[in-house]
């Protein structure tokens, strides 16, 4: 299939053409951040999956990189899943999952694999390191993906995403002297997820969390998306190999985020924004799935917090007495309020359509019913079918939100939380209408470098 890229986000990762879904290999290498996708350049649907690359130095302009991984072997014939990356020897080594067709029982099996780089650009594979051998038999190995490698003590540590035989999702725990050698530890919580599958699972152990994928999860009071992301608070025993959560929150409140990975030597993080089981219109354009900007991350208390990175000019602060307008189409917007009692923002806003926030009940509720493009999902309740998303606003007397906007895209952030989702408005839908109740509030729009 022959794929024309016609538009694109400023400042998003997309791939050059084509589907793209969850960030992997997500570290700082040699003066560079870099960045992995899984990547299709064949077609803007999901399909034989690539590992895609991009470099930066300023987690802000990306430079594309030719393909790290290609599915051409007998390991990964199927397809190179999701993984990560750690520097060790002066080399950048991907830890990955492989897929390939089986010749009994189940259709697949998924296997970890290595690759190995001098210089971060073009990747040696080693083949499987993590194979069905190591796997204890409980755990399916058709459902056995996304491995997340560090460093601790002198061995190697990786979580893998697995599912239990007549179970549900399960996050396990293997370690290694060498990359290369592995054993079998622990099952990490030791007790199924509230989805069918987990996915994704990142650990840090340097600031205390785990974050991991639920598919097809049960509703949760007041959010709901069929597949979310979460994030745990908590520290691993290694002597014991147990995961100890003491609390675990919602990663992101909007209608399209999965996948989140921690760059390797930064507390920052990356997901896809972009969600399972929803069309996505930008298919048309020739590319189909973009990733979030970096998000720093910080545990505070009993709370993981996320804060936007974007580069931008500086701009001027305008003072807001009750109502402003103006226009916008990308960049990055801040409001202050202190003492705040109503809210209401409508942006990308044209004749009938716009993208709107409000403050209901102490919550921020976001609205894309009228963004432009219609975006069906398979979720059937209420707030989806309305185009609803609901966050949590912080007690504070003084709140700021910092709302990043992109051509296809807003990333609403508040008190740590993010609430980030697509949206497809008429091309020059810029207007944008504040309406506010407070003490004081200030308003300030910033163009990205």
């Amino acid at each position: 299939m022959t794929i024309l890229k016609t538009k694109q986000p400023a400042f998003h990762i997309t791939g050059e053409k084509g589907w793209i879904n969850d960030p992997n290999g997500l570290i700082f290498f040699k003066g560079k951040y870099h960045v992995f996708y899984q990547h299709n350049p064949y077609d803007v649907q999901w399909g034989p999956m690539h590992w895609g690359h991009v470099v930066s130095e300023d987690l802000t302009h990306w430079e594309y990189l030719p393909y790290a991984l290609t599915p051409c072997d007998e390991f990964d014939s199927f397809g190179c899943f999701s993984g990560s990356a750690i520097e060790y020897d002066g080399k950048l080594w991907l830890l990955y999952t492989g897929v390939v067709e089986n010749q009994g029982g189940e259709t697949f099996r998924q296997l970890q694999c290595l690759a190995e780089s001098e210089d971060g650009i073009t990747f040696k594979k080693h083949g499987v390191v993590i194979g069905e051998d190591k796997l204890p038999a409980e755990y399916e190995p058709w459902n056995f993906r996304d491995p997340k490698v560090w460093r601790y003590n002198d061995y190697f540590w990786c979580v893998v995403a697995a599912k239990k035989r007549d179970g549900r999702g399960r996050i396990l725990l293997f370690k290694s002297k060498d990359l290369f050698d592995w054993e079998f530890v622990s099952d990490l919580l030791n007790k199924d997820s509230d989805g069918t599958m987990i996915e994704c699972p990142d650990l840090n152990q340097e600031l205390g969390y785990m974050l991991s994928c639920e598919q097809f999860q049960p509703k949760e009071e007041g959010h709901f998306n069929v597949h979310t992301s979460r994030w745990h608070i908590g520290k691993l025993d290694y002597e014991s190999g147990e995961f100890k959560e003491k609390t675990r929150g919602t990663m992101d409140y909007g209608f399209d985020f999965y996948a989140p990975q921690t760059i390797a030597g930064a507390n920052v993080v990356i997901g896809w924004l972009n969600m399972w089981d929803r069309t996505i219109p930008s298919a048309k354009y020739g590319f189909t799935g973009m990733l979030t900007v970096p998000r720093k991350v910080e545990v505070k208390g009993d709370r993981l917090y996320q804060t936007p990175i974007v580069k931008t000019k500086s701009g001027v602060e305008k003072i807001v007495d009750r109502l402003l307008e103006d226009n916008v189409k990308k960049g990055v917007i801040t409001i202050k309020a202190k003492g705040l009692t109503d809210f209401s923002l409508k942006f990308r806003e044209k004749g009938e359509n716009y993208t709107e926030l409000c403050l209901e009940n102490n919550k921020w509720v976001f609205n894309r019913s009228r963004s432009g493009e219609e975006i069906k999902g398979v979720e059937t309740d209420s707030d989806s079918l309305n185009g609803i998303r609901r966050m949590p606003c912080s007690k504070s007397e003084e709140k700021t939100l910092t709302i990043v906007m992109d051509e296809f895209s807003v990333e609403i952030f508040e008190d740590g939380n993010v609430l980030s989702s697509t949206i497809y408005p008429p091309e020059d839908a810029t207007k944008l209408t504040l309406s506010v109740k407070a003490d004081h509030c200030v308003y300030l729009v910033e163009e990205v470098e």
